[in-house]
């Protein structure tokens, strides 16, 4: 079992619920804002297109409670799984098998599934051309070997804190990429406790 994160696996997304409203997050700096998005969301769910270094594509769905758990559902064909139960983030691959799992806390989705989103120390807004996007890049500078994520948020008033959560770059130690795009948000939704459970992948004999 590896406890080393590697995003090609991650096939994630994340979660945003309603409490925090635009008006607050507008007047917030924003940074502070996207703390209040991320407070504000307790679930959410979304479809997801995963792409890594070399341009290669799957999609599925995603759902996503904070705080800690999430699931990404892989389309038709992809026979595999990525599940977040709180802890620990397991990738499964029912085609060979095989189950890999690390903690959570040592992933950069830690920040999306943070129960007390805090980002002052470990990120920055970057930049951007457009008024209606917000970027963060969060690194902890203590733990570089978690890696890199970048997230990238809409202003959309129907999203919690006034911020919707347009998909995320995670980098990891090596520089290796993987972008998840998501498109049909739905926030603070009911979502079954089974969805962060997963069927232990057959035992292939020798």
């Amino acid at each position: 079992m590896s406890h080393r994160f590697n995003p090609r696996l991650l096939g994630l997304a994340a979660v945003l619920s309603l409490a925090a409203p635009a008006a607050v997050a507008q007047q917030a700096t924003p940074l502070k804002a996207v703390e209040q998005s991320l407070a504000a969301t307790t679930s959410m769910t979304a479809r997801f297109t995963q792409a890594d270094g070399r341009g290669r594509t799957q999609s599925g769905t995603l759902s996503l409670q904070r705080p800690g758990k999430i699931r990404f559902e892989y389309g038709a064909g992809a026979n595999m799984l990525m599940v977040g139960d709180g802890k620990n983030l397991t990738f499964i691959d029912y085609e060979v098998g095989q189950k890999s799992a690390w903690p959570i806390a040592r992933s950069p989705l830690a920040v999306l599934l943070s129960p007390q989103p805090n980002l002052g120390r470990i990120a920055r807004i970057e930049p951007q051309a457009n008024p209606g996007v917000v970027v963060v890049r969060a690194r902890d500078a203590r733990r570089p070997e978690f890696g890199t994520l970048l997230l990238a948020f809409s202003k959309n008033s129907a999203a919690p804190g006034g911020l919707m959560l347009e998909g995320w770059t995670a980098i990891d130690a090596q520089n290796k990429r993987t972008t998840v795009k998501l498109d049909g948000q739905r926030y603070n939704v009911a979502i079954p406790a089974a969805a962060f459970t997963y069927r232990e992948p057959p035992k292939r004999g020798r």
